[in-house]
This record gives C-alpha cells, structure tokens and sequence, in this order.
C-alpha cells in the first residue's frame, strides 16, 4: 500500500495570553467557532520560570463542560481538586485526562519544582455531543506507568494511541488520539502511522529539525518553539537537524465534524445549551450527583 506523508499546512507561533489568576502562557490555539483543529480545542504552554517573579498564582475553583481536559507536567507540580471530592498532585512525566462530562468544578494550583520552575502542557479535547452530558470522570496517569519506546536515537513517551505495537494508558476516548513526547537525537528520525482524515499537529517546544517530510526528503526546517499544522495522510515523517536534539509533542485525532459553540470553559454545540449552563451555574444544579 502506498504511504501518503503528510505536508505542514500551517506553522503557529504561540502567543502570550492571561488566563486563570493571572497565569502567563504560550497559546497556540484556542477554542473558536471555526474549529479549524477538530477534535482538539486548545493547546497551551504554561511554564512559571523565574523565581523571583513573584507569588506563584494558578487556576482557582472554576467550571468545565463538554469538553477533556489534558494536562501533562514537565517539571514542578499541579496540585488539583474537584467538586467529586478528587484530590492531589501531578507531578513530573505525569498525566491528568479529565473527562468533564455535564460538568465538574475544577482547581489547579502549581508549585515549583526544585529548580524553581513549572512547566507543562494543557490540552482541551473535544467531546461529540452525544457524550457531552455523560458522567465525569479522571484518568490519572503515573509517569512510572505511561510507556516509553527507545529505538535508534528515538524515544516516544506514548500516553494514548499507539507506537511500534505499544499502547498508551489512557483509552476510551472518543476522538480515538494519538498524545506523545517525542525527543530526537541530533539526525535521528521518526516515521509514525496516523489515521488517515484525522487532524494532526507537533508542538516543538525544544530544539530544531526537519517536519513534514515526505518520500523525496522534502520538508520544512522547523526551530522551538511553535506549533506544526499537517495537511491529510497516513504517515508523519519527522527528522531533527544533525546539531541539535528535537523535542516535541505529537497530537493526532478523528474529526467529529460538529458545530461547537465555545463560550469560556465550556464547549458544547449550541448557544442554547451555554445559556443553559450558565442557568445552571447560577442556580446551583450544574454538578449533578
């Protein structure tokens, strides 16, 4: 069978944007109408690097939606607790998929770690509308326990999908994704299968290297830190340069080609159902039992 490499379609540089209780990020998209990267609604870097920048300010108790929340940690710690009574720490490597279903209350406070910085990821992933109502729920995932695949200068941390026969912990999610941490040594390269008709993006927040490689070579020469939109196919093909490492994330979904209408912490697919939300906000029904 013929392979098809996917081409860039699109190079984003994230901007800074505010968010929570003054939180500095780096957003490469965020949810719009458009839904130019279904399933995927937004993607931000969040990374407090300076100690002496002052108290350390975070998410406080806020709602979610219609929508998955994915955070993964890089360095320093989340803490995190939740109107189902859930409560703790995500730590380096770790991962937390939070299904929020018809609706849970959410807080997310980081704190440093010993080199006095954080640094992470969080990803929104859409739900189809027919689960935006279903019943909230957690995949909480130790970085002991998420799968890392080492082969000829290629290490792939795989938290959903699957890379050379080796499958994520994180399953039963709709939009049936590929989440990985991808580090290239200098030269070295990757080849990976993504279904075809599914939207896929790299987000390289470390080092340099040629994306969007295809079976003549042909790419774009690619440095830290910014977002890669790929056009349609069945392979990526992803090389770092031969002087420098290449460290990134691969995110790849299915498409559910609906309408959302997105409206701060919620996503569902109407306005209607935000004004519900909303309603439901104020009169003290919107966790439901």
């Amino acid at each position: 069978m013929t392979k098809t490499y996917r081409r860039i379609k699109q190079i984003i540089e994230p901007q800074y944007v505010i968010e929570g209780a003054g939180v500095l990020l780096r957003r490469s998209f965020g949810p719009d109408v458009s839904n130019l990267f279904d399933p995927f609604l937004l993607f931000d870097h969040f990374a407090f690097n300076d100690p002496l920048e002052g108290p350390l300010v975070g998410f406080p108790t806020h709602p979610h939606r219609g929508i998955e929340t994915v955070t993964y940690i890089l360095e320093g710690k989340v803490r995190h607790r939740d109107s189902l009574g859930n409560v703790g720490f995500i730590g380096p490597g770790d991962v937390q998929w939070m299904t929020s279903g018809s609706g849970i209350m959410h807080e997310e406070m980081p704190r440093r770690g010993p080199s006095g910085r954080i640094d992470g990821f969080q990803l929104w992933v859409n739900l189809p509308a027919a689960q935006k109502m279903s019943q909230p729920r957690y995949q909480e995932v130790d970085a002991s326990t998420i799968p890392s695949v080492e082969n000829q200068g290629v290490t792939v941390r795989v938290v959903a999908g699957e890379y050379a026969g080796i499958k994520g912990p994180v399953t039963e999610i709709a939009a049936e994704p590929l989440y990985m941490d991808v580090t290239l040594d200098p030269g070295a390269e990757i080849d990976l299968p993504v279904a075809d008709g599914h939207s896929a993006v790299a987000y390289l927040f470390d080092g340099e290297g040629h994306f969007g490689l295809d079976d003549d070579e042909q790419g774009d020469f690619v440095s830290a830190v910014c977002m890669v939109v790929f056009d349609d196919g069945d392979r990526l093909k992803i090389r770092a340069s031969e002087s420098a490492q290449a460290r990134f994330m691969i995110m790849a979904g299915g498409p559910f080609k609906e309408p959302i209408f997105p409206y701060g912490p919620f996503v569902m697919n109407t306005r209607e159902e935000i004004q519900q939300a909303l309603t439901e906000l104020r009169n003290g029904t919107f966790v439901k039992s």
